[in-house]
Parts: structure tokens; sequence; C-alpha cells
């Protein structure tokens, strides 16, 4: 499926800030040993005697040792281990871990959490395209809306030709503390009423041909209150667990999402009613 830029939002200046990680500085306390002092015993040699007096030395009285108090042993405390996940739930071995990321708003700095920086990694570094990413408030969930078009095969080999051109619409939701990534991708143009039964009874036989998303028949509420029914292609992944690769996880998901359901479309054309609406 070839991607086109959406000209509906205009560009805003982006800035990544990238910080590293805090290091704790543990001090290391040097501990002396202290020597076992050696108890001398002193040996005292009697005084010469004098011829004239005897001096007679009291030897005092010999103290008793005083009782040796038990020392009590001090059991040292395990350190405090060092956490092993992030303000973000991420293990050390993630390629986040430890980092913080924001863009540059008329608001100011918003912080951008793990997986929506990696759809907006894969947007804006990979695919060059401006950024329009919603980031809600808290930053806990985010929003990508874009158009693309999709054009049929071979004209021997499949219903749709490569003349047989149609617009789809996309959206790619972010739920950060799921860490979960959503893509719905619309036909804009709702569904006929009298085509209603077709399509559904179409979706029924097809989903389980569709090894990777499903097909949905969702309704909604026009602006007059009326029922409107649209086709749509709905696929997700989540994130959590994925170490390295959360940006070429995003990328294989639109990639292969894009595939199934122009594989879908295609087999739908088979009635001929509903190829004749999807290219109206």
């Amino acid at each position: 499926m070839a991607t086109k830029k959406s000209t509906a939002k205009k560009k805003v200046a982006t800035k990544v800030v990238k910080k590293a990680p805090t290091k704790k500085v543990v001090k290391k306390v040097a501990t002396k040993k202290v020597a076992a002092k050696k108890t001398m015993k002193k040996v005292v040699k009697p005084a010469a005697k004098k011829a004239a007096k005897k001096t007679v030395a009291k030897q005092a009285p010999a103290k008793k040792p005083a009782a040796k108090k038990a020392a009590k042993k001090t059991v040292a405390k395990p350190a405090a281990k060092s956490s092993k996940v992030d303000q973000y739930g991420l293990e050390k071995d993630d390629e986040f871990y430890g980092l913080y990321f924001a863009k540059s708003t008329s608001k100011g700095l918003v912080e951008v959490k793990p997986c929506t920086f990696s759809l907006m990694y894969w947007w804006k570094g990979l695919l060059g395209y401006p950024d329009m990413i919603e980031i809600s408030k808290g930053s806990n969930t985010a929003m990508l809306q874009f158009e693309s078009t999709f054009g049929g095969g071979d004209s021997g080999e499949t219903e749709l030709t490569e003349q047989d051109v149609l617009d789809i619409d996309h959206i790619i939701e972010v739920d950060e503390e799921e860490m979960l990534i959503s893509l719905y991708s619309y036909v804009p143009i709702p569904v006929p009423e009298k085509l209603v039964g077709a399509l559904s009874l179409s979706i029924l036989n097809i989903n389980p041909e569709t090894r990777y998303g499903s097909l949905e028949l969702c309704s909604t509420e026009n602006e007059d209150g009326e029922t409107e029914h649209f086709l749509r292609y709905r696929a997700a992944t989540y994130l959590r667990g994925i170490k390295s690769g959360k940006v070429e996880a995003i990328e294989s998901m639109v990639t292969n999402g894009s595939e199934f359901f122009g594989l879908a479309l295609d087999a739908m054309c088979v009635n001929k009613s509903i190829k004749k609406w999807l290219l109206s």
C-alpha cells in the first residue's frame, strides 16, 4: 500500500530530549583491620638488699579479673539492590530503560512515553513525515491519523486492477499503560443500507482466512442523528516484553495490516455490488 503525506495538519516543530539515567555513586568505606593486642607479662625483679635497713615491700592484693561481657554480634544488613525497573516499568535490558523523552509544543515540553516515542520514530525518523501525533494530557494515550491510497493488483489474477484505486483512512492509537498499539483502517465512505447484509456475510466468510487482524462493520451516528455503517480493518500488537525492536514491531504491524486488508478488499469484490460501492 502506497502511503502519502496528509496535509490536513500543520507541521509542529519537535524536539526530543534524551536524558541519560542517573547513576548512583556508592562510596566505598575502607575498613581497617585492628591488630589484636598481645598481653605482655611484666617480670618484676626483687630489689637488692641494703646492708643497713631491710625494706619490706608490701605486695598489693591481686585484683580479680573483671568478668568479660559477652560481645554482641552485629549482623550486617544486606545493601539495598538497585531497582530492576525504571519509571515506566521497563527492565534494565530494555532499549529505552531509564531514558526520558519529550517534544516541544506551544504549551511547552510534553512527555513522550516509550510506546509513543516508538510510533513517533517510525513516522518521523523512518518515513520522514511531519509530526501529527496527538498526545493526551498525562501522556498515557496518543493518536496518529493519516490517509493512504490503495491500488489493486494484476488484472488477470485479482478482482481489483491497478486502475482500481480507493482512499483509505488510518488511525493508530497508543495505550501506554497496556503498552498496546492498535491500527484501524477505514473505507471512508458509508456502506449503503442495501449492502449491509451482503457485506456482513462477506466479513464472516473472509475473517477466518485473514491470518492477521480482522474485518469489522462499525456503526455510528452522524451529525443528523442517522446511523451509518463503515467497513474497517483492525490489528493490534503489544510492545510489553519487546526489549529491543519496538519501532520495527509497529512497522511490521502496519505493513502486514495493509497487505491483509488489501487481500480482504479484493476478495469482497467478487460481489460486483460491493466492488461498485468501493470504487464509487
